[in-house]
């Protein structure tokens, strides 16, 4: 079969193992030993960026690299020794929630006066800083939802009818020009940014690739579907009062009208989504699964913990 025309480019190599994976991809090298991945950084940039170009193969593909390799078997065993490091260490680095309720409630304690990425750039932030933001979060955003996807043939009744209703607002109601990933197109242009799919994952941090792959990783396993809907709740319920202070820093910069819509768009309809999540996604899945509450937590817990990682890199390099 020939070589895809359409898709992003490969990037550029971090380490051995991304460079192995790469040169792979394009047919003029060998695969790294699955091997050295357990002894790689688990959150590093080559680590990351390897296994994100593994997952990227299950999205859009990379051009001039042959579509069937995205089920390769040995490439597929080298990706599994990537994401069992990365697994492993979350789970040994994620703070550990006593239940279900004590980790959700956490995600709606709002601090008066916060420190994060979004605090940030709603009271200080300037334009270069928010095109940096929207270039890091370009790699997810531009295939906005397309994660969460893979959970609907995993679950079942009210789950699977929550998780769907929320999944058809993301991808616009059936309208093309309200797919949420073209709304955050729109705010790229706004901020004279490239809008072409995976353009900027050189740019890419080593943290926002890791939370990139982690909803890949989720989604891409069925038994993982617990974490992915814990995941999916820690981002709708979080979502509303940081879009809020998002807008406020796209309008108080002139970043431009499809900017601030983007944010406030998410205020409103995440707002809805966090009751549908509580109520019926995973309050269906663990009716159906109780059993899976634990993972439930887990992903609720390792989402916090990347994200964290993320605001502290973006703030450090900003400061610097």
């Amino acid at each position: 079969m020939s070589a895809q025309r359409t898709g992003p480019s490969l990037p550029q190599a971090r380490g051995v193992l991304s460079a192995g994976v790469t040169h792979y991809l394009r047919g003029d090298g060998a695969l790294p030993d699955p091997g050295a991945a357990g002894t790689a950084e688990p959150y590093g940039e080559d680590l990351q960026l390897a296994l994100y170009v593994c997952y990227e193969l299950h999205y859009r593909g990379f051009a001039g690299v042959r579509p069937e390799l995205e089920w390769d078997p040995p490439l597929l065993a080298v990706r599994a020794a990537l994401e069992d490091r990365f697994l492993t260490a979350l789970r040994r680095d994620t703070p550990v929630a006593s239940g279900l309720d004590e980790a959700l409630d956490g995600l709606l304690v709002e601090p008066v006066h916060g420190s994060g990425v979004s605090w940030f750039l709603q009271e200080r932030g300037e334009l270069r800083h928010l095109r940096d933001y929207a270039v890091q979060r370009s790699l997810y955003h531009l295939k906005e939802a397309d994660p969460h996807a893979w959970v609907l043939p995993r679950l079942s009744g009210r789950a699977k009818a929550g998780m769907a209703a929320i999944e058809y607002d993301e991808f616009g109601a059936g309208r093309a020009d309200r797919v949420h990933a073209q709304l955050f197109a729109d705010l790229m242009t706004d901020l004279d940014l490239d809008t072409a799919y995976g353009h900027y994952l050189d740019e890419g941090r080593a943290p926002m690739l890791a939370l990139v792959n982690l909803m890949s990783m989720f989604g891409l396993h069925r038994r993982l579907r617990g974490a992915l809907v814990g995941h999916f709740a820690a981002v709708e319920i979080t979502s509303s009062p940081a879009s809020r202070r998002l807008a406020h820093a796209m309008k108080r910069t002139g970043a431009g009208p499809a900017a601030e819509f983007f944010y406030t768009e998410h205020v409103e309809a995440d707002a809805v989504h966090e009751q549908v999540v509580r109520r019926d996604v995973i309050g269906g899945l663990l009716d159906d699964e109780p059993a899976l509450a634990g993972d439930v937590v887990f992903g609720i817990g390792a989402t916090s913990f990347l994200e964290d990682r993320l605001g502290d890199r973006l703030l450090a390099d900003w400061r610097a």
